[in-house]
């Protein structure tokens, strides 16, 4: 806790931007007709005898820049269904606005030598429950009598213990005043003020404004219902930790192929197969698990299903024509991610191959939307402690990463043969990913491939142009390079 009191001897500034939770204006304004509460929150008054304040940073209104050699995807949308798309995806984008913008986002600016005390960061409540406020005080130069003024905007204010020493009115309101010509019992008040939010939302926010004369600060309340957390029992061999998954369409010679090859080096790990094929053929084996699909779902719809079945803390996926290898070291994947928590996503090599990339996105205007950049070989900064991984924003297909993250990001089934990156666009900002050298796995040669798969191998222009539509709409883009 940051506490500001009047005998600092230089002004600062402490920007509180936290973008906590999800804030609906149409129900917060049904329920704050409800109790009577104010919409708006207060704007804090500066003396004049004091250097104004930064002003907020305003929404982005103008176009983002599209990289050279950007593809613009309205330009893959069929004229008579543009418009009609447009307004749909406009709706879309407005109501994802609402429910991704909090009152938390709000930056906040502390007053230079301010006498009044307060909490900046770390303040929750359970949404209706009434709970203290920590931190509050103020510290004043001698006066006849002292009154603070505290408001909220989204919930109510009561104080828990009384004194006849101090007059307090707003009790059970969105507006609480306290009076005393002793500072020590309005701080032993103020100790014991707490807030109650006026209405149910699991995670949402309030300002509150703490006034004492001319000075006024507003400080961040987080409305926050706790989450269970979700955790897996592990044990010490790689079975208990470890699931691995794959994807067949048609090529059970690589499949069992590949089933051999995991044999060799892993002989209880579970394996799970998502099997779409036109025909699909029994894959026995001890700890295998095969879910025959309606055929040709695709791709990410396959991966669904195999993340789905999932009962251990983390799961590898592999392509149905890999090969593991004495450099298939699933333990150095478990060891990176157990050692740093914060990762979601590690992977390795598919031969030579370390493929990564790093993602550039503007969100641009609210006409054209966004723009999207994906660097090949972009990475970030080295894990501490593990020297040959470096954060990326994506890698190459073939990864271990953690069942409850991705479950909650999932894969678009409406890619069915034109996806890889596109998980990792979805996961931005949910998905921490990494990338390390040293752990490997092979690749079978095509060259036995059979003719009725390679008729589906390839994607056609329609895949493409499906894929960019979807980007369009879905991802609410203006433009994509593939780098």
């Amino acid at each position: 806790m940051v506490i500001l009191r009047h005998k600092l001897q230089f002004p600062f500034i402490v920007i509180v931007s936290i973008a906590l939770g999800l804030l609906l204006p149409s129900f917060y304004k049904a329920a704050n007709q409800a109790v009577g509460i104010s919409k708006d929150v207060p704007t804090p008054k500066i003396r004049s005898s004091r250097p104004p304040l930064p002003p907020s940073r305003p929404p982005q209104t103008h176009p983002c820049t599209c990289a050279k050699g950007s593809m613009l995807l309205k330009d893959f949308i069929p004229p008579e269904q543009y418009e009609e798309l447009q307004q749909q995806r406009a709706k879309e984008w407005k109501q994802y606005k609402e429910r991704t913008t909090s009152v938390l986002s709000k930056p906040l600016y502390a007053l230079p030598n301010s006498p009044l005390q307060y909490p900046i960061q770390g303040f929750t409540v359970q949404p209706l429950q009434p709970t203290l406020i920590p931190g509050l005080g103020m510290y004043a130069e001698t006066r006849n009598s002292y009154k603070v003024v505290l408001k909220v905007s989204r919930g109510i204010l009561n104080v828990v213990k009384k004194t006849t020493e101090a007059t307090v009115e707003g009790e059970g309101s969105s507006t609480l005043t306290v009076e005393s010509s002793k500072p020590h019992v309005i701080n032993e008040l103020l100790s014991n003020v707490s807030y109650t939010s006026a209405f149910y939302h699991i995670n949402s926010g309030d300002l509150a404004t703490f006034q004492f004369e001319d000075d006024e600060v507003v400080f961040p309340i987080a409305i926050k219902r706790t989450q269970m957390p979700i955790l897996y029992k592990m044990g010490k061999d790689i079975s208990s930790q470890v699931t691995i998954i794959t994807k067949t369409f048609l090529r059970y010679p690589q499949l069992n192929k590949l089933i051999d090859s995991i044999r060799l080096f892993y002989t209880s790990v579970k394996i799970i197969i998502a099997d779409d094929s036109i025909e699909p053929q029994k894959v026995s084996g001890d700890n295998i698990e095969q879910y025959i699909m309606p055929p040709s779902q695709g791709w990410f719809a396959g991966r669904n299903l195999g993340v789905s079945q999932v009962t251990t803390k983390y799961f590898l996926w592999v392509d149905d024509d890999f090969l593991f290898t004495k450099d298939t070291k699933i333990e150095k994947f478990v060891e990176v991610m157990e050692a740093i928590p914060d990762l979601d996503l590690v992977g390795g090599s598919v031969k030579e191959n370390r493929f990564y990339f790093s993602l550039f996105y503007e969100e641009g205007d609210e006409e054209e939307g966004g723009c999207l950049y994906r660097k090949s070989h972009g990475h970030f900064h080295t894990l501490p402690g593990y020297p040959e991984c470096f954060l990326a924003d994506g890698v190459v297909n073939f990864f271990l990463a953690r069942t409850d993250s991705v479950r909650k990001v999932g894969f678009d089934p409406k890619l069915q043969r034109v996806a890889h990156s596109e998980v990792f666009m979805d996961g931005m900002g949910s998905l921490m990913v990494a990338s390390c050298s040293g752990v490997s796995v092979g690749h079978q040669s095509n060259s036995k491939t059979n003719k009725e798969y390679m008729k589906f191998r390839k994607p056609g222009e329609k895949d493409k142009v499906s894929k960019n539509q979807l980007h369009f709409s879905k991802n609410y883009l203006k433009c994509v390079k593939w780098g």
